[in-house]
């Protein structure tokens, strides 16, 4: 019994451990399945440009993100200023259930719920007496935005809202995490 309070313990802590190293997703190519920016050109001056972040960023900084890569896809494709033509951010929304208790399925698919107090681990089934009342909900948001740019060169036309990508990028730059050089 020793062995396994000592096992558990060493599980649980492993698992804190790893949760403190998650943070907010830093400005970055995304992944295959994971976060960050990407782009995809429709036409010579025409991009949909995508920022995804993980459930630690904040819809704020997804925009600014999202914002900073359409200036720098501007400048790395010649051109000076661009024109955001539809612009969207998603929310995505799960909850997540935490509590003292841990649920298992005990045989022949009868789950039960266990809990560990000074009398040692207790079981309680799922259907009976016992029934977790101290269960807490908290909703989690990840936040994925999309916009396509129209590029051009300078001077900008008159009468419309674009945006000077060499300002975007010198006022929004000392505000983007890039992700460690490790």
């Amino acid at each position: 019994m020793r062995r396994f309070v000592m096992t558990a313990a060493a599980v649980a802590a492993l698992g804190c451990g790893l949760a403190a190293c998650q943070s907010a997703t830093p400005f970055q190519a995304a992944t295959p399945g994971g976060h960050g920016y990407s782009e995809l050109r429709i036409e010579p001056a025409r991009w949909r440009v995508s920022f995804s972040g993980n459930s630690l960023t904040s819809r704020e900084t997804v925009e600014k993100y999202l914002l900073y890569r359409a200036a720098q896809l501007t400048v790395e494709q010649g051109f000076d200023w661009f024109e955001p033509t539809e612009r969207h951010t998603e929310r995505n929304t799960r909850y997540v259930g935490t509590s003292t208790y841990w649920s298992t399925w005990g045989s022949q698919w009868n789950p039960h719920w266990g809990f560990g107090g000074p009398w040692g681990w207790r079981r309680r089934d799922f259907w009976g007496p016992g029934w977790p009342s101290d269960i807490d909900v908290r909703q989690v948001n990840r936040y994925e935005a999309s916009t396509e740019i129209v590029m051009g060169k300078a001077p900008p036309p008159a009468g419309q809202q674009v945006f000077d990508a060499h300002q975007v990028l010198a006022n929004l730059g000392p505000l983007v995490a890039k992700p460690d050089a490790s």
